[in-house]
């Protein structure tokens, strides 16, 4: 996940996207008429996003993986057509929690999000901090270990309109799609996988030029405890690409302590 400094687009209320680390995971279906009533729900129209989102959370709830960290391999697509090449090293706390160190795996140049805030430092120096969401770690992964509620609120306040569900179809896959109807390619969406309740895409405003639309797909998804990993995420804006994020040395239920997401506790 991008931080600031390197891709100042990609942080901004409602219109940023901070995609760094997507986790996505299915857990198997009960069997007997349990998975049956499972199915039967799935098919079933949600009334409102914030019912898919109760879907989503009861579907992984006991089973979603607490941490997770992997090493990124980051291509940013400059406005001059130049590509800049990076390591990052990421560390999650579900929910609320990432950290993302920057060119060496240690703490001088690092981006940390705490719940509604992103605090960042570079080159060993101060702190600096800003109010600031990262909506897609709330789609990707918090949504399944925070109450629905807590998640609704934050969706909203980024500017999806939770009381908008319609249906569509991604990479030969039926999805539901929240914010926007059937046809719109411009209102602010995220769309979710029909069968494993996952974030695959988003559309939003866009990044660099707000007159055009931006998109986040994540894709290769892989098994991960249990669950789904996304390990090629791209970043496009008018049909061209911003960003594109690959994952490796994926590891889950790791141990990360409250320490390493505090910037007042790293020296």
């Amino acid at each position: 996940m991008p931080p600031s400094h390197l891709r100042p687009f990609a942080h901004r209320r409602r219109r940023g996207v901070t995609l760094t680390l997507i986790a996505l995971v299915i857990t198997a279906c009960l069997p007997g008429s349990t998975s049956i009533a499972n199915a039967q729900t799935s098919a079933r129209t949600p009334s409102s996003g914030v019912e898919l989102l109760q879907r989503m959370h009861d579907r992984y709830a006991k089973t979603w993986y607490h941490s997770l960290s992997f090493t990124q391999s980051t291509e940013v697509h400059l406005p001059n057509d130049s590509v800049v090449r990076q390591t990052w090293w990421e560390t999650a706390s579900v929910p609320g929690y990432l950290r993302i160190r920057r060119l060496a795996d240690d703490d001088r140049n690092v981006s940390i999000y705490r719940k509604d805030s992103l605090y960042t430092r570079r080159n060993g120096g101060p702190w600096q901090g800003r109010k600031l969401r990262n909506d897609l770690l709330v789609l990707g992964f918090d949504v399944y270990r925070q109450p629905v509620d807590t998640s609704a609120l934050v969706l909203r306040e980024e500017g999806y309109n939770l009381d908008v569900v319609s249906e569509g179809t991604w990479d030969g896959r039926p999805v539901w799609v929240v914010g926007a109807r059937s046809g719109d390619s411009t209102t602010p969406q995220f769309w979710i996988d029909k069968e494993r309740l996952v974030y695959v895409h988003s559309i939003m405003r866009g990044i660099r030029d707000t007159t055009k639309t931006a998109t986040v797909t994540f894709g290769d998804y892989a098994p991960l405890a249990g669950g789904w990993i996304s390990r090629d995420v791209s970043i496009e804006e008018g049909g061209k690409l911003l960003q594109r994020e690959m994952y490796r040395d994926i590891k889950a239920n790791i141990d990360a302590p409250p320490a390493i997401f505090d910037p007042a506790q790293i020296p």
